[in-house]
């Protein structure tokens, strides 16, 4: 519908991650610094699941991915048969956009819902205390 992808390979995410990290987070004060890096980190999954699915050293790969990237300035992905950094678009490795926007959707959402959660339980314990009577 939306005729249009990213490399794939996990490069949009890499991108991504070193993005907040470089450019956003130090122009952010304050706990707003916490949820952009836990959103930076979590982003990471999605290369690291493909090294690990692929038998990879995840932290190697990770690394080599980032310095690729951060050397090269292009959307570098991972190739799961070597382990080496690719560039995606070169190979013909594409993610739908769409597929991309509904899971950053879909995943702000739960976090959200969860935190909800924890909130309520929070609240539900303090009702259940009964007051310290003096005297």
């Amino acid at each position: 519908e939306d005729k249009a992808v990213v490399p794939g390979a996990g490069a949009f995410e890499v991108a991504t991650s070193l993005y907040l990290t470089q450019k956003i987070l130090p122009t952010v004060k304050g706990k707003s610094k916490l949820g952009i890096q836990a959103f930076a980190d979590a982003l990471l999954i999605i290369p690291k699941t493909l090294a690990e699915n692929s038998g990879l050293d995840v932290q190697d790969v990770l690394f080599n991915l980032q310095e690729e990237r951060q050397a090269s300035d292009m959307l570098v992905g991972l190739d799961v048969k070597t382990g080496e950094p690719i560039l995606p678009a070169d190979e013909g490795v594409w993610d739908n956009i769409r597929v991309k926007r509904q899971s950053l959707y879909l995943s702000t959402v739960l976090a959200s819902q969860l935190l909800l959660v924890d909130e309520v339980m929070r609240a539900g314990k303090q009702m259940g205390k009964q007051p310290q009577m003096e005297g």
